[in-house]
C-alpha cells in the first residue's frame, strides 16, 4: 500500500514534510519508533487551529509487539498535536491497547475496506493492464488471477506480473504454478487429494480453496450450505489436519452430492 498525499489536481503535495511523515513496514523497527517517530511528534510546528501533524504507518500489522507498545505510549503522549494513521491488512495483529484506543476514543476512527468484487478486478485488469501491456492471456487465466487474488487488487497485479514474467502466457495452469495454490477442482478432489498432499500443499490452502470454490460454484443453495457447513466443522488450525481428516471431509462432501437435491 502506498499513500500519496496530493492536492485535487494530483500534482502538488497536500502536506509538507514538516507536518507529515510516512513509514514503510521495513522502517517500523523498535529503534525507529522510539527515535524517529518520537522526535517527529516532539517537533514544534506552527499550524492553523484544529490542524495536526500526521504520521502514517503502512502495514502496521507487521510491526513487532515491542514496537507497537512503544508506539502506543507515543500516541498517548502526543495525541493533542499529532494524528496517527495505521494501515494494516490483519487488524487482529495490532495489540489490544491500540485497538481499544481506536474503538473508544473520540479522536480515533476505524475504517474497514471490503474486498473488491470480482467484476471490478476483471475490468481493471482488462482495461488498464492487459490491453495496455499487450499481455497474452486466456479467459481461464484471468479467472484464475481473480480467484487467487480474493478481492485484493494488489495481489491480482502481482500474480499477473509474476505469471507473465515466468511464462509469457497467462493461463490457469501457469497462474496456479506461480501462486503455488492447488487447482480449485471439486468433482475430482477425492482422486487427487493424496497427490496434493504429497506435493506439500498445506491443509489450510486446500481447505481454503474448497471453501472459496463452494461460494461461487454453480449448485443448489441447499447443497452449497451443506458443503460450507461441513467445511466449517474442520478444525485445521487446531491440529486436525491429517490426510485422513482431509479424506474424511471429501468423503462427506461426496455423500452430500448423493443426497436428494432440495432446490
Amino acid at each position: 500500500m502506498n499513500f500519496k498525499l496530493l492536492t485535487v489536481d494530483g500534482e502538488h503535495p497536500l502536506l509538507s514534510p514538516a507536518v507529515h511523515i510516512q513509514l514503510c513496514p521495513f522502517c517500523c523497527r523498535f529503534d525507529v519508533v522510539r527515535n524517529k517517530i518520537k522526535m517527529f511528534a516532539q517537533q514544534k510546528v506552527t499550524l492553523p487551529k484544529g490542524r495536526h501533524k500526521i504520521i502514517i504507518l503502512d502495514e502496521a500489522d507487521s510491526m513487532t509487539d515491542g514496537a507497537q507498545q512503544t508506539l502506543r505510549r507515543t500516541m498517548e503522549i502526543y495525541s493533542k498535536t499529532t494524528r496517527f494513521a495505521l494501515a494494516c491488512t490483519a487488524s487482529d495483529k495490532i495489540i489490544e491497547p491500540i485497538q481499544s484506543r481506536c474503538l473508544f476514543s473520540s479522536r480515533c476512527a476505524v475504517l474497514r475496506y471490503t474486498k473488491l468484487r470480482d467484476e471490478w478486478v476483471m475490468t481493471r485488469l482488462l482495461l488498464e493492464v492487459v490491453e495496455r501491456e499487450n499481455l497474452v492471456t486466456s479467459n481461464d487465466g484471468l479467472e484464475a488471477i481473480i480467484f487467487t487474488a480474493q478481492g485484493d487488487m494488489r495481489q491480482a497485479l502481482n500474480n499477473l506480473q509474476s505469471t507473465n514474467s515466468g511464462f509469457g502466457y497467462i493461463n490457469s495452469e501457469n497462474v496456479f504454478k506461480v501462486c503455488d495454490k492447488p487447482h480449485p477442482f471439486i468433482d475430482e478432489a477425492y482422486k487427487i487429494i493424496e497427490q496434493l498432499w504429497a506435493l506439500g500443499y498445506s491443509p489450510e490452502d486446500i481447505i481454503g480453496n474448497i471453501f472459496r470454490v463452494c461460494k461461487t460454484f454453480q449448485m443448489s443453495e441447499y447443497l452449497k450450505l451443506e458443503f460450507i457447513k461441513e467445511i466449517g466443522y474442520m478444525k485445521v488450525v487446531e491440529g486436525v489436519n491429517s490426510l485422513l481428516q482431509m479424506a474424511g471431509l471429501l468423503g462427506r462432501l461426496c455423500s452430500k452430492m448423493a443426497a436428494p437435491d432440495l432446490s
